[in-house]
């Protein structure tokens, strides 16, 4: 099994603020998304840009996993925003509004040249109609060596728009939702649930948290701290799933029960297929553990 990073909370904040980019280094987020794109104002996109890549460069964010969204790798701030932070080398690149495997490829092609170690890997913001009918093609491009692709991260709100589906809208998505989850399953890679925008909402953002883990969804990207921490619960395994993991893996690893494909734990028969599902509910636990919880 390759390490497993949690990444139950992926908070987004704008690039342009110092004192977010400060803040992010205390949050007990697994993931901190910095924006160049959407979250930072055209006027402000440079010297967010220098700001960012000196951020990056300076490895003061401890364990948590620091992913930057870069603008269109079609445009010139897409271009500069790659030249920056290439040498800077983030946990990954977030590239916006992908449509085909192509764009990842390039970017990751890019990110060669420009001398990025092999570990900044690249995430894919899925959030156009074309986006979800190519999921499968733009989650294989896991598999190109230039391709770095480590994640696929949905834009719920484009995808709404798109779409023509009025407000609040979530339940028309599920199919689409799912044929992006089944395509990171596909080529073993996460998949992270999209953001939920009422702050004022904490009943309403539990639900769809629970929802997301429900489905199959890695984490969450949020947009205020006060989302780290339900996220950080629905999508972490709890007390007695961890328990329940380990129960299993207690029961196939005795003597008597190596050689058997189907053991009763606790008076439920189980197959030995869950035990890979077992060890990596133990993996994410002890990888939660070490970020502190």
């Amino acid at each position: 099994m390759s390490e497993i990073r949690p990444r139950r909370s992926v908070l987004a904040m704008p690039g342009s603020n110092a004192r977010a980019l400060e803040k992010a280094r205390t949050l007990p987020a697994d993931v901190i998304l910095i924006d160049l794109e959407d979250g930072t104002a055209p006027g402000a996109k440079e010297a967010a840009r220098a700001q960012v890549a000196a951020a990056v460069a300076a490895r003061g964010f401890g364990r948590r996993e620091v992913v930057v969204r870069i603008n269109s790798p079609e445009t010139e701030d897409g271009e500069a925003d790659l030249e920056a932070l290439g040498p800077a080398a983030p946990d990954a690149i977030l590239v916006p509004k992908v449509r085909t495997s192509d764009a990842l490829i390039a970017v990751g092609s890019r990110l060669r040249r420009l001398g990025a170690p092999a570990a900044t890997r690249v995430w894919a913001m899925i959030e156009t109609p074309m986006a979800v009918v190519n999921a499968a093609e733009i989650a294989g491009a896991a598999r190109d060596v230039d391709g770095r692709l480590a994640a696929l991260v949905i834009g719920p709100n484009d995808l709404l728009k798109a779409a023509r589906i009025p407000p609040p809208g979530r339940a028309a998505l599920t199919h689409w939702l799912m044929t992006v989850l089944a395509a990171a399953r596909a080529y073993e890679i996460e998949a992270i649930d999209g953001v939920f925008t009422d702050l004022n909402d904490a009943t309403g953002f539990e639900a769809e948290c629970a929802q997301g883990r429900a489905l199959g969804f890695d984490g969450k990207m949020l947009i205020h701290p006060s989302q780290i921490g339900p996220a950080n619960t629905a999508f972490g395994p709890d007390a007695a799933t961890v328990t329940g993991a380990r129960r299993m893996l207690d029961v196939f690893e005795a003597p008597e029960n190596r050689d058997r494909g189907v053991v009763a734990v606790d008076g439920k028969m189980v197959e030995r297929l869950h035990v890979e599902s077992a060890r990596r509910i133990l993996a994410l636990a002890n990888a939660i553990e070490r970020l502190g919880g």
